[in-house]
C-alpha cells in the first residue's frame, strides 16, 4: 500500500530541523503581518488624506476607505489558480513586490484617482497573501506540527494590525482640538504624516520579498509539478532521508486519489 511508509517517519522517530521549519514557516507567516498593517493602516491615515484630497463627500471617503476590498476579492479569486501555475513561491513574492510598491505609490499618490488605484493594488497583495500564506505553511509542515505552525499566520495578522496602530501613532503629531479641516490640510500630518503611515510598510515588505527569495518551493506543488526529486530533497532537510521518502509517497498517493 502506498501510505504505508509513512511510519518510518512518524513524530516518534523523524528528527526535525526544527530551526528550518520555523524559519520558512514564519518567513511566509510575514504576508500575515503585513495583510494586517495594510489593512488596518488606513484608519490612521483617514483624517489626513481626507483633508488634503478634498474629500467632501460621504461617498467619496467611503470609496477612499473601501476600494482596496477590490483588490483584495481579484487577489483572492485568482491566486489559487496562479499558485498552482507558477507555484507558491513565485507567488510570495509577487505579494512581497506588491506590498513594497503600492505603499510607497499610495503613500505619496499626487491625485486622488491614483491614491485609489494604488490603494486597489494594495488589495491584491492583500488577497493573495491571505490565502498564500497559509497554504503554504501548511504544504511544507509535518503533520503534527502543522496547526500551530498555521496558527502563526493568525498571530502575525493581529500583530500587524497592531503595529500600523502604533506607527500612526509615532507618526502623527498632535492635532488641536478645534482645528478646522483647512488647518488640518496645510498642517504637516496631512502634507506628510499620512503619507509615512503607508510608506513605513516598505521595510517589512522587502524582508519578506527577500525571505521569500529564499524560502523552498512547496513540495507538494513539486510533486504535483512532476519534480518528485527536488521535493524529496526539501522534505529531507526538514525531517530525514525517511521522512522525505514517506512524504513524497504520501503526496503521490493523495493526488493519485
Amino acid at each position: 500500500m502506498k501510505g504505508t511508509p509513512t511510519t518510518a517517519a512518524s513524530p516518534s522517530t523523524a528528527h526535525y530541523n526544527l530551526r528550518y521549519i520555523w524559519l520558512i514557516s514564519l518567513v511566509a507567516a510575514m504576508g500575515g503581518l503585513l495583510f494586517g498593517y495594510d489593512w488596518v493602516v488606513i484608519g490612521g491615515a483617514k483624517p489626513f488624506f481626507e483633508p488634503f484630497f478634498r474629500l467632501a463627500s460621504e461617498e467619496a471617503r467611503g470609496w477612499a476607505n473601501s476600494c482596496a476590498l477590490l483588490g483584495c476579492l481579484g487577489g483572492a479569486l485568482f491566486v489559487g489558480a496562479l499558485s498552482d501555475l507558477f507555484g507558491r513561491k513565485r507567488l510570495l513574492i509577487v505579494s512581497a513586490l506588491l506590498f513594497a510598491v503600492s505603499s510607497v505609490l499610495t503613500g505619496w499618490a499626487s491625485t486622488f484617482h491614483w491614491f485609489v488605484a494604488w490603494r486597489i493594488l494594495g488589495g491584491v497583495a492583500i488577497g493573495m497573501a491571505s490565502g498564500l500564506s497559509p497554504m503554504y505553511i501548511a504544504e511544507v509542515a509535518p503533520a503534527h506540527l502543522r496547526g500551530r505552525l498555521v496558527a502563526i499566520n493568525q498571530l502575525t495578522i493581529v500583530i500587524g494590525v497592531l503595529a500600523a496602530q502604533v506607527v500612526n501613532w509615532l507618526i502623527a503629531r498632535p492635532v488641536p482640538d478645534n482645528a478646522t479641516a483647512d488647518l488640518i490640510r496645510e498642517s504637516w500630518n496631512a502634507q506628510y504624516g499620512w503619507r509615512w503611515m503607508f510608506t513605513a510598510v516598505t521595510a517589512p515588505s522587502l524582508l519578506f520579498f527577500v525571505g521569500s527569495l529564499l524560502i523552498p518551493e512547496s513540495p507538494r506543488w513539486l510533486v504535483k509539478s512532476g519534480r518528485a526529486d527536488r521535493a524529496r530533497d526539501i522534505l529531507t532537510r526538514i525531517g530525514g532521508v525517511a521522512y522525505g521518502t514517506a512524504e513524497v509517497l504520501d503526496i503521490q498517493d493523495t493526488l493519485a486519489r
